[in-house]
């Protein structure tokens, strides 16, 4: 019966079409398909046969690691090889475990092995260890995971077993492990071993497939396929005990059951869990031997909860006998979907809905749509592989955000959006798009995600998507006869409360409303309704919602009893009683009264069988749905694909097409024939390509691959042979890619005028000759003087040669051979002469860059900065809500002060307010507030790390009760028994309490900044932006000659030259003109880079900015005494390549030395050609380039300089000269961080350090350099790194994508220097680790020198840095807005607010505290109501 909803919700329009698909992000990997990828944290991470890659989770190449090189049995390790190398490790199985930092990876290489690798950085190999933990085969199936065991983390490895017999004289059998993840536990590391015994699951018979697992509290889920004797599909549960044996030892099952008023479907294909609280429901796909025919199901698996003795039938522990209890039989709660090729699920929760995607067998990627009832509603086509591949059999959602799920299709991962809301422009049609993930944002006025909509009214669809109108109505009747309308809204509304609000105009005037609470209206209705028109409008804050109702007098809708007459009844806003329709009295409508009015039964529709099976969604298709009650069905929409490929050469044109029945002509670029058969072309001239298109019904579609044209074919000579009793004929032609084919030709031999068919029996090719062979049915002794060869409309005539003719020939010939060798001789010398001109202007070249490479490494100084003026420091809040709040927004405006902001919109101390700050102060609240909020699963990071910026704004007045709370928050997350890893403490921010150390340093650090610091970095940055200026910018991708980084390096650059420019600036109205300030400039300088350049120079020399943006300035060349020309970035002069259009240069304006160019302001003097900058072009890097060629062919005849041999290798001393430039400045930089100098550390530093020293003491940790990396991860991880990589975040500037590159090799050097490991450098490293590798043991050794100085400096009291703190905070007083960080804090609290107060129940709170907690609550409620009043 689902089934026949599903296809019911088809006819009505609920599947959408797979045209206007999304992009998606695309990962293309090496080495093969990929065979396993997980998410962990902010990272992807992919495996093939001969790579392990690490991403970013837009997809991004992090890290790649080969997998191929030399396994060393002697040793147990595995030399990996960039090339070669005779051993693979393949991979089966992918387990990071992100509290500590690790992925395992295990698989086959040479028997079973597994490595460990560090979660940040997989290049980082760990350990690697001989552990049969998955199958030791490359192809293995295996499931692992890591599970939470009463505290400690295992991986549980289920493995297939293998048939053959590598250990012993049996083949191994499936088993399920639990393996060790660190050398602490018993065994040491992966180790199975638990005590003295070894425990393990295994299966009693082959043909075990484990298909999926995972861990849900304290119970364990493994499901497989059972492929020996009656196929079956089973599901084992373990429970978390106390140990590993005791864990395997609790083993229960249940066989699931696919499915209902069907065939049975034995194999289980996809799984996937269903988030959510009890039940645990689990979806998946299963199928039988037709791999093709696959249904969707939800089960109910949650654990059975009685206590009793089970052994399993099909799975013992270790090796008990082969007997057993029958399992328990689950059937599903519901099937979702049938449909062809399923390959693999994933269901996502999203408020009242289960949203699951589907990969299918054709590549394609479906969305589901699934209300709280397990109803299937609304199934869309998201995304199509463009070679309809196989979806792989997982799925992940991008737990960044996650608006986009990962998909692995062959060799490539794509990361889809989940829906593409912005694609609807109005209310109407993203209501009409029944997506739950999009609704209509009242502020942004567009349709968007929630989360996109902040603060403002989001309204989505309803929890009942049956509802095919924003509007509907009904009437009620009252006891004297009075008609009142009542209209619902099915908007369902979001965000931020919002007014509501009806009208009802009519045709006889405006009609009284009797009241409106959200979602209903109602007015009064005059005595006479039948034909009255109404219009209703709802008000929703600023949005409004207009519906026009033709009214009708129910008494009046009459006939036999039929569901038809019901329907229309109801859609009339009557009601449906004993019969008849008549007014109604209370309540909203139900469809569902209309049912079983004919038979007496259900009467719901079904669908049987929908003829044809395909049909193209293009239009133009008759379509018979089989089935009863389809009375209620009022339209079809249905999608499928089709697309064509063009076969080259051959006359008669192949046209391969999927679904060609529903083509209706075929047009050809070159020709007029739109048939479904045409002819082909004649070529006469050189081989060109044609297109060709398709169409269907109003719709042209392009097929992928084009048709080549080639030459005529040249036929050369024939000769004829008797036979017994025909004449054979031999044809001479030479060879080519025309594919000729004895049906392409027809033949004739020409003897005494007369024509006789020849007909073709074979074609041969030897040599670079076709021999056709064709029999003519004429005496042996026939001579043929001619011969006809036919093909298309073409005839060609070939005749025989007489003896007079070969004698000439024969003369002739040695005559041309003489004269040809004399030629080649004479080409051969010429030629040789040309190459090794070639040869050594290539070599010129390549020396001329080397030498000029070194020159810049021995001339090059630091005496860049002439003037940089006045550091332009941001002053201290706006520099604080940049740490706080990174990703700026309406919280950061919010929580600041500023003289701009209206003070009437600004956050008022309330009541609420005053008592929330002042429960605040008590630290038994604020540290339980934060434990609970950490606990729950649904709290993320980013709200982590809000709610410590709010806290950190919200207590900004309170300095020291900040840092004691702090130090609090930081002892009990120090003593976790989860932190048993002390290195890897305060090394990321994971929890409240580290985003909190960041704030607080950076508070306290600030005035260290401007005084010291601050001056070194300003002076690094303006050092490289003045470097990286000096040679070329690439205008498009921003790479350069000049840089630190390898990946910003601009290796192909040309030749330039120095320009130097006399600028001239436009002074008051009357057109006067400045004194000329000199600009160096390059001949390879775009028109803006020249403009650039000028404003620095202008800057420089005044102390101050030029006041008119770069998008509002002319350049204007002088050509002659009071003569100029505009400079464009784009005009009709410039250089195109294919559709590549070349920026303008000051080489392409031949502009000259010392030439005048004129500064204009388009607002004063506007061009003559409205020109908006280039690069507002969406497309701009894909229309244009400046330096870096594009990647199309060109006759570089015209353009010799582009001929010219570039070498990366060779331009990597600029990297080196660009260090030398800026070397001291980094220096300088470092040394001002690290360096302690008279004053004395900052107390902060010195305050933690000895926080860190004490808390060492107290938990008696001995290990020196467990305290280097405490300190090292709380200051210059976690503030120096963020102030080095982001300047923009100290000073007011803009930072380029390529300063950024340049700064992140910086801070890689910064870090490295702090660093306990020695790390030895190959050829093979990386340009950003050996730049910097010698001058690192000198930093370790200063670094190391600091933490001394700090250890042994002067302890600073208790008193004098609570003075401090006292002090920081009234410095900076009345620069945050409290109210509104308590108001954000408080949205945290009231969403946890029954889970806080069981935290204060369990600690031991007095009464008081609770008593406070709950008068925030009334206060904060009291004001909701209020507003909404």
């Amino acid at each position: 019966m689902e089934f026949a909803w599903l296809l019911l919700f088809v006819a009505l329009g609920g599947l959408r079409g797979a045209r206007g698909l999304q992009e998606v992000d695309v990962f293309p990997s090496r080495g093969g398909d990929i065979r396993d990828f997980t998410v962990a944290a902010r990272w992807v991470y992919v495996v093939t046969g001969d790579y392990l890659y690490q991403l970013n989770h837009s997809l991004g190449l992090l890290h790649s690691l080969t997998q191929r090189g030399e396994y060393m049995a002697s040793s147990i390790r595995f030399n990996r090889a960039s090339e070669g190398g005779t051993s693979t490790f393949s991979v089966n199985t992918l387990a990071p475990l992100v509290e500590r930092n690790l992925l395992f990876t295990c698989g086959a290489l040479n028997s079973g092995y597994c490595e460990t690798l560090n979660l940040t950085d997989i290049t980082q190999i760990i350990s690697g260890e001989d552990f049969e933990l998955s199958p030791f085969v490359p192809k293995g199936i295996s499931v692992g995971f890591v599970v939470d065991v009463n505290g400690k983390s295992y991986i549980l490895a289920a493995a297939e077993g293998m048939n053959e017999t590598r250990f012993g004289d049996y083949p191994k059998k499936s088993r399920i492990r639990l393996h060790n993840t660190h050398d602490g536990q018993v065994g040491k590391l992966l180790s199975a071993i638990d005590g003295r015994d070894s425990p393990e699951i295994v299966a009693h018979a082959h043909g075990v497939q484990f298909v999926d697992g995972f861990q849900i509290k304290s119970t364990i889920f493994i499901f497989s396929n059972l492929n020996y004797d009656a196929p079956k599909v089973r599901l084992l549960w373990f429970a978390s005990k106390t140990s590993k044996t005791e864990t395997l030892r609790s083993l229960r099952g249940a066989t699931l059951v696919c499915c209902e008023g069907g065939k049975a479907r034995q194999r289980l294909v996809s799984s996937s869990v269903i988030p959510g609280d009890q039940p645990v429901l689990w979806a998946g796909i299963f199928t039988d031997h037709d791999v093709t025919i696959t249904e969707l199901a939800v089960y109910d698996v949650s654990p059975p909860t009685e206590a009793v003795t089970y052994t399993d039938p099909d799975f013992g522990f270790k090796q008990e006998p082969w007997k057993g209890d029958v399992p328990i039989t689950l059937r599903p709660r519901r099937v979702l979907l049938r449909h062809r090729f399923m390959t693999s699920v994933l269901a996502v929760k999203l408020n009242n809905w289960l949203i699951v995607f589907i990969g299918t067998g054709d590549g394609q990627l479906l969305k589901l749509t699934v209300d709280a009832k397990l109803q299937a509603q609304c199934l869309s086509v998201i995304w199509k592989a463009p070679d309809d591949r196989r979806v792989f059999p997982k799925m992940h959602l991008d737990p960044v955000g996650r608006k986009h799920v990962f998909v692995a299709v062959r060799d490539k991962l794509m990361r889809v959006p989940v829906s593409q809301c912005v694609q609807h422009s109005s209310l109407q049609s993203c209501w009409n798009a029944r997506d739950p993930y999009c609704g209509w944002c009242g502020a942004l006025t567009r349709c968007s995600f929630e989360d996109e909509c902040p603060s403002s009214l989001w309204l989505s669809v309803p929890d009942d998507l049956s509802q095919r109108r924003m509007l509907s109505h009904s009437f009620q009747e009252d006891a004297e006869g009075k008609i009142t309308l009542v209209v619902f809204t099915h908007l369902k509304r979001g965000g931020a409360p919002a007014n509501f609000s009806c009208r009802f105009d009519s045709s006889v005037g405006v009609l009284g409303g009797l009241g409106y609470k959200y979602p209903e209206c109602t007015c009064l209705l005059p005595p006479v309704i039948a034909g009255l028109r109404v219009s209703v409008t709802l008000s929703l804050g600023e949005v409004d919602v207009t519906e026009e109702l033709n009214l009708l007098n129910c008494s009046g809708i009459t006939g036999a009893p039929t569901p038809l007459l019901c329907s229309q009844c109801l859609a009339a806003g009557c009601g449906w009683s004993n019969g008849a329709c008549t007014w109604t009295r209370s309540g909203a409508l139900n469809m569902s009264i209309c049912q079983g009015l004919q038979t007496g039964v259900d009467s719901l529709p079904e669908i049987f069988n929908i003829t044809p099976s395909e049909m193209s969604f293009y239009g133009k298709n008759n379509a018979v749905l089989t089935g009863r009650n389809l009375g209620h069905v009022i339209g079809v929409r249905l999608q499928g694909h089709l697309d064509c490929s063009a076969k080259d050469g051959k006359r008669r044109m192949n046209i391969t097409v999927s679904n060609l029945k529903f083509v209706n002509e075929v047009i050809h670029s070159h020709t007029d024939e739109r048939s479904l058969q045409f002819e082909s072309l004649a070529a006469d001239r050189d081989p060109f390509s044609s297109t060709v298109t398709l169409r269907v019904a109003n719709h042209t579609l392009a097929c992928p691959t084009a048709i080549r044209y080639l030459p005529e074919p040249q036929f050369t000579d024939f000769i004829s042979a008797p036979a017994a009793d025909h004449l054979r004929l031999t044809i001479e032609k030479k060879s080519d890619e025309l594919q000729m084919a004895p049906e392409d030709l027809r033949v004739k031999g020409v003897q005494g005028g007369e024509d006789y068919d020849c007909v073709i029996t074979k074609i041969e090719r030897s040599s670079g000759t076709d021999f056709i062979t064709c029999v003519i049915q004429i005496s042996s002794d026939a001579e043929i003087t001619a011969v006809k060869i036919m093909y298309g409309s073409q005839t060609k005539v070939l005749t025989h040669f007489d003896y007079l003719k070969l004698l000439l020939l024969l003369l002739v010939v040695p005559l041309i051979v003489g004269t040809g060798v004399g030629v080649y001789c004479w080409q051969k010398r010429s030629l040789t002469a040309r190459m090794n001109n070639l040869i050594e202007v290539l070599e010129m070249d390549i020396r001329n860059d080397i030498r000029q490479g070194f020159v810049d490494m021995q001339t090059e100084d630091s005496d860049l900065i002439e003037n940089v003026g006045a550091i332009p420091f941001l002053d201290y809040k706006h520099f604080a809500a940049k740490i706080f709040f990174p990703e700026g927004g309406s919280l950061m405006t919010a929580c600041l002060k500023d003289i701009s902001q209206d003070p009437r919109k600004m956050e008022k101390q309330d009541d609420g307010c005053g008592r929330l700050a002042q429960l605040l102060r008590e630290p038994l609240f604020l540290t339980s507030m934060v434990h609970t909020l950490e606990e729950q699963k649904s709290f993320t990071i980013q709200h982590k790390c809000t709610v410590a910026s709010v806290l950190t704004v919200a207590l900004h007045r309170d300095l020291g009760y900040l840092t004691e709370v702090m130090e609090q928050l930081l002892r009990a997350a120090m003593e976790q028994p989860s932190n048993g890893q002390h290195k890897m403490v305060l090394r990321r921010t994971q929890s409240i309490v580290e985003k909190v150390l960041t704030n607080w340093m950076s508070i306290c650090l600030y005035g260290f900044l401007r005084e010291s610091a601050g001056q070194h970095l300003y002076f690094l940055v303006s050092a490289l932006t003045q470097q990286i200026a000096k040679g070329p910018v690439d205008s498009v991708t921003e790479k350069a000659l000049y840089t630190l980084s390898e990946d910003w390096l601009l290796w192909q650059a040309q030749d330039f030259t120095a320009v130097k420019l006399q600028a001239v600036f436009m002074v008051g109205g009357d057109g006067q003109l400045s004194e000329p300030l000199e600009v160096e400039a390059l001949s390879c300088d775009t028109v803006d880079q020249v403009k650039l350049k000028i404003l620095a120079v202008f800057k420089a020399k005044f102390g101050f900015a030029y006041n008119i943006p770069l998008r509002d300035i002319r350049l204007e060349l002088e050509q002659g005494p009071g003569v100029f020309v505009a400079l464009e970035e784009v005009d009709r002069s410039s250089e195109v390549i294919g559709e590549v259009t070349m920026l303008n240069t000051l080489r392409h304006y031949k502009v000259p030395a010392k030439v005048t160019v004129k500064v204009l302001s388009t607002g004063c003097h506007p061009p003559l050609v409205s020109q908006s900058s280039v690069k507002d072009d969406q497309n701009f890097s894909v229309k244009y380039f400046h330096l870096i060629d594009p990647d199309v062919c060109e006759d570089q005849g015209m353009n010799p300089e582009r001929k010219k041999l570039k070498l990366k290798e060779v331009h990597l001393t600029k990297l080196l000269s660009t260090k030398v430039a800026v070397h001291s400045y980094v220096v300088n930089l470092f040394r001002g961080i690290w360096g302690v100098g008279p004053g004395k550390a900052p107390p902060a530093i010195k305050h933690f350090f000895d926080f860190l020293d004490g808390q060492a003491a107290r938990m008696k940790i001995a290990d020196p350099e467990v305290l280097h990396i405490w300190k090292t991860n709380s200051l210059p991880l976690r503030f120096w790194v963020n102030i080095l990589k982001n300047p923009q975040f100290v000073f007011d500037m803009d930072k380029s994508d390529h300063l950024d590159g340049c700064l992140s090799v910086i801070a890689q050097a910064f870090m490295d220097s702090f660093s306990l490991t020695d790390t030895k450098l190959g050829k093979h490293a990386p340009t950003n680790k050996l730049l910097y590798a010698k001058d690192i043991p000198q930093f370790k050794q200063e670094v190391k020198a600091y933490y001394n100085c700090v250890r042994e400096q002067q302890p600073i009291t208790t008193a004098e840095f609570k003075d401090f703190l006292l002090e920081e905070s009234r410095k900076h007083d009345n620069e945050f807005n409290e109210p509104a960080a308590l108001r954000e804090l408080y949205k945290f609290i009231h969403q946890y607010f029954t889970e806080i107060e069981q935290k204060l129940e369990h600690s031991g709170a007095p009464a008081e505290l609770k008593e406070q907690l709950k008068q925030v609550k009334n206060q904060f409620d009291g004001q909701k109501s209020c507003s909404w009043d």
